[in-house]
């Protein structure tokens, strides 16, 4: 049954809560009005940008609008922390012989994080205000960033990205959909204006105009969501990127307001903030769960981010790497031992990779389709 709450006080009372549970910003939104974002995911869908991540097809009618999700909603309690980094993410890439992981999974995994706080902050509204609710945090079919723009949070630069007036690029966000009516924010409206920073900067060209994403450009998706060999054309453009890539939200201009986290949880470890890519390369599973433990990472496995790992030692034009790929020429992953013959094929002359193949085994069909380049 749907309540009213007009009384602003209401929502001052959700935000102080909010606050008070380590949230840095608290907006409200109409869940039920029209909205462009449906058919950019239409068209995203329809264009096949979404490569292999069929769950984005398969949960289109559900994620077109909040009330497809659910037919009872009818405000979002929009939430955002921010994970600010310390330094400049772009820096990191002139060290070809480290790896550079996204700044938002350096720390422990947001996800977690940010749904305890959520399910606090709903329980709080259900036991003050009644009415039912539903928290999502980036796992459930709702597209939070529309959402967020709606409430004010900021809006969806030509990246596809939030940028925030207050936060630059880094917020992470968490949802709150209830059947209360609240009283709605007003939305943040947008202010890239001639600014094509992230489109320039982006090194796969991921975007094809303002505003429009193919992911399977994306180096974020390339290095996380593609379970398969990155194909072998953008390979030499992820550099010495191993876990997403931070590009575009660095660039952005509006990040000379953004500051540092504060969320201790979310800061980066020492061990994933420039780790050397001699030392990852010699993961074996035990010790990729052990390093990545409570962190995003983890959910890729240790056979793709060793994957990621090798194309990095290839783009790095070291030659002191070289053992640590050809270490790995017999791993028992093909995804793994066909990753280091590309890597080898970069750090090697052509007479000494041909002398290697001539020496190396190899019976899987993808391995030695490597090998032939």
């Amino acid at each position: 049954m749907t309540t009213s709450t007009s009384d602003p006080r209401t929502t001052e009372l959700i935000r102080r809560r909010a606050a008070e549970l380590g949230f840095d910003v608290c907006r409200f939104a109409d869940a039920r009005g029209a909205w462009e974002a449906e058919a950019r995911l239409r068209a995203f869908v329809e264009a096949g940008r979404h490569g292999e991540m069929g769950w984005i097809a398969e949960t289109e009618g559900r994620r077109r609008h909040p009330t497809a999700m659910w037919a009872g909603a009818r405000s979002a309690i929009m939430l955002g922390v921010n994970y600010g980094p310390d330094r400049d993410p772009l820096e990191a890439l002139n060290a070809k012989d480290r790896g550079v992981i996204s700044v938002y999974a350096q720390g422990d995994d947001y996800h977690e994080l940010i749904k305890g706080r959520l399910k606090q902050l709903a329980s709080f509204v259900a036991s003050r205000f009644g009415g039912e609710l539903k928290v999502f945090v980036d796992t459930a079919p709702l597209m939070e960033k529309p959402l967020a723009e709606r409430a004010g949070l900021g809006w969806q630069g030509k990246h596809t990205n939030l940028v925030s007036r207050e936060f630059g690029s880094w917020l992470f966000l968490g949802s709150i959909l209830t059947e209360l009516e609240l009283p709605a924010d007003d939305g943040a409206g947008g202010s890239c204006g001639q600014c094509r920073a992230c489109l320039d900067i982006c090194p796969t060209n991921a975007f094809p105009a303002p505003y429009q994403l193919d992911a399977r450009r994306c180096i974020s998706y390339l290095t996380i969501e593609l379970k398969d060999p990155i194909p072998r054309d953008l390979r030499p453009l992820l550099g010495n990127r191993i876990y997403g890539c931070d590009d575009c939200l660095a660039v952005c201009p509006w990040n000379k307001f953004a500051s540092a986290a504060h969320e201790l949880r979310l800061q980066p470890r020492e061990a994933l903030r420039e780790p050397a890519l001699a030392a990852l390369a010699a993961l074996d599973d035990a010790a990729f769960r052990a390093l990545f433990a409570k962190s995003p990472v983890k959910r890729i496995g240790r056979d793709r981010f060793v994957r990621n790992v090798l194309y990095a030692i290839g783009n790095s034009g070291d030659p002191a790497l070289t053992p640590h790929a050809e270490r790995l020429l017999s791993d028992p992953s093909p995804l793994v031992r066909g990753a280091a013959v590309w890597a080898l094929s970069r750090l090697l002359d052509a007479a000494a990779f041909a002398r290697l193949r001539a020496a190396t085994p190899e019976t899987d069909p993808d391995v030695l389709a490597e090998w032939a380049g």
